[in-house]
């Protein structure tokens, strides 16, 4: 492993004492919540803008007044710090397992993957997982998860890839819509709201395309989530596109009902992705070792 110079790692007394100052706006308010004197404190700053060799403070008197370099500089120390104590607090309360931090897309979250956590967790009680919401892509340094789901390509930046499975749709509509609305054929679709989904822009042109058909016009409300997408249809609002594995369910209890071919193959795959410096964490090595045993072995790939 490549060694860091030792100039650029300062210690938690720097950084702590610095970031103090920068809150708070003085030594003396810095030296109460750290329960230093203010010299001492005034010291520990003196010494980190001596190894870093840049000023980051300017004096006036008896006030430190922080330079743009301070500021742009704190906000990368305060996510370390975080990090840190993060981490230490993990290891002290759970110092056989750990804390798998898991970002994930809402459908596939509550619908695909909460239903088989409970296996995952009897197999490794001593794992925590933390889960929350992520529409979007976005940087691991920057946010601190471990991993997250992805759905498209195997493209996310600086980051290791396994593939889950890709994304099936089926045409959905409710009962009561179907029965104003007969549909024999992909003809038949003229007219009817074709629900549409942010993240999808071309689910459409894809299903039409499978039925070697040339797509009506596309027109019906537009969805940031499958779950209001799939709310809206049930409630006979239009035609709806959903994820095999969220479509089951509503098919299965009548909800909705499924149009012409089913499990058309979308846009994209699901992944499950991490950041490089993360990829040998063991909650994250048995998170990723159990989803492979939850999917058949053409459907897992890692990368």
């Amino acid at each position: 492993m490549e060694m860091r110079p030792r100039r650029f790692l300062p210690s938690i007394s720097l950084l702590s004492a610095f970031e103090a100052v920068l809150k708070t706006g003085s030594t003396a308010a810095a030296a109460r919540d750290l329960n230093l004197t203010q010299s001492a404190v005034s010291r520990l700053v003196q010494n980190l803008e001596q190894q870093l060799g840049r000023q980051l403070f300017e004096r006036h008197r008896q006030k430190l007044i922080p330079t743009q370099a301070a500021h742009a500089y704190g906000r990368d120390v305060t996510r370390a710090l975080d990090l840190i104590q993060r981490g230490s607090m993990e290891v002290a309360a759970n110092p056989g397992g750990g804390t798998l931090s898991l970002a994930i897309l809402p459908a596939f979250g509550t619908r695909w993957l909460a239903p088989r956590l409970g296996t995952f967790l009897v197999k490794h009680p001593g794992i925590t997982i933390n889960l929350a919401t992520r529409l979007k892509r976005f940087n691991f340094a920057v946010e601190g998860f471990d991993a997250a789901i992805h759905f498209g390509a195997e493209d996310w930046h600086d980051a290791g890839h396994m593939k889950l499975f890709e994304e099936r749709l089926t045409a959905c509509i409710s009962p009561a819509l179907l029965n104003d609305h007969p549909i024999t054929g992909v003809d038949d679709m003229s007219g009817l709201p074709l629900l549409q989904l942010e993240t999808r822009p071309n689910a459409w042109l894809i299903w039409f395309a499978a039925h070697g058909a040339e797509p009506t016009s596309v027109t019906g409300m537009l969805f940031d989530q499958f779950a209001t997408m799939t709310q809206a249809a049930i409630s006979g609002l239009g035609v709806a596109l959903l994820p095999d594995y969220l479509a089951y369910a509503e098919i299965a209890e009548g909800r909705l009902v499924p149009l012409l071919k089913r499990g058309v193959p979308g846009s994209g795959s699901y992944w499950l992705v991490w950041p490089q410096a993360r990829a040998n964490y063991p909650p994250l090595e048995a998170f990723r070792t159990w989803l492979a045993e939850e999917l058949s072995p053409e459907a897992s790939s890692v990368s």
